[in-house]
């Protein structure tokens, strides 16, 4: 029999979640679906539960109601709302007809979709986090994996189409990489992989989304962002990282800790929402073609 995975705890972030009078939002945690695990941290004022793309703790199950729930935060309660949806909200298995005041680990109902609040961090919150983070992070390069780009960009083009908002989508690879690992080994390699991610993360917002899509393929979404503001942003992405000088070990040097300086360059693809593109596929499929005229056309350079 498959014994479960370890989930591991840093003593650091215990310490965090253990800080009496520690600054935190109040959240709500999907506990069921293929999400898991996914936090919502909620904002003071009106916060809308739903299928809706703008809603603020957006939930995309069949039963779930374009706009089915309100939760009104305010400075020391958080109020949950039914808003006339078909298939009812319950708290704690108990339907709720009136207004009601969440307490601290109740459990929200929304069609078969099922949450926990959240009044504060605690150790619990952090495992639930933790998690999430094992199911949507790319362990090698602390980017999001595939399968979050996937359910990311799946939202935002449906919130970018029903809003009439830009959005834009840039795909990049890294240039000659095999060779990096060729030359100097695997390690050398991932070494790249991760600094040239932090690179890359060190120019985005905290709405953007870096997901790792392949060996040394990567793929930014850009959520209200139209395409001359995707092209600057990878434009600066590609000067940060050609500049940046890398310390690997000589290979030529088998008993010294004698290094060479490596410059890693980077190809780049953007993409706009346009009116003919019927889903997120359409807009990922042209950041990809562009990223390859991109490389056909010498590389370290971006294409649109």
């Amino acid at each position: 029999m498959n014994e479960p995975p370890t989930i591991v705890i840093d003593q650091n972030e215990v310490s965090v979640y253990r800080s009496l009078g520690a600054p935190s939002k109040p959240c709500i945690v999907l506990y069921s679906g293929p999400d898991a695990g996914q936090r919502f941290d909620l904002d003071t004022g009106p916060q809308i539960i739903g299928r809706l793309p703008e809603a603020q703790v957006r939930i995309d199950a069949s039963g779930v109601s374009r706009q089915h729930a309100e939760l009104l935060v305010g400075a020391a309660t958080v109020i949950l709302k039914d808003l006339g949806s078909a298939n009812g909200t319950m708290v704690n298995e108990v339907r709720v007809d009136e207004p009601v005041t969440l307490k601290d680990g109740d459990l929200i109902r929304v069609s078969n979709v099922v949450l926990r609040f959240h009044a504060q961090n605690s150790l619990e919150l952090l495992l639930h986090d933790r998690i999430y983070r094992q199911a949507t992070i790319d362990a090698g390069t602390g980017a999001f994996n595939k399968k979050f780009l996937a359910d990311a960009l799946k939202q935002e083009f449906a919130r970018s189409r029903a809003a009439g908002r830009p959005l834009s989508v840039i795909a990049y690879d890294l240039d000659h990489f095999k060779t990096v690992n060729d030359t100097y080994g695997h390690a050398a390699g991932d070494l790249v992989l991760r600094l040239t991610t932090d690179i890359a993360r060190a120019e985005l917002r905290g709405t953007d989304a870096l997901a790792r899509t392949g060996g040394e393929e990567f793929t930014i979404v850009l959520q209200d962002t139209p395409v001359t503001g995707a092209v600057e942003l990878a434009e600066r992405i590609r000067a940060a990282m050609e500049s940046y000088p890398i310390e690997l070990k000589d290979p030529d040097a088998k008993l010294s800790t004698r290094t060479v300086e490596h410059r890693q360059t980077v190809s780049l693809g953007v993409a706009g929402l346009e009116p003919e593109m019927a889903s997120e596929l359409d807009l990922l499929q042209a950041a990809d073609r562009a990223l390859y005229n991109a490389k056909r056309n010498g590389r370290n350079q971006v294409s649109f």
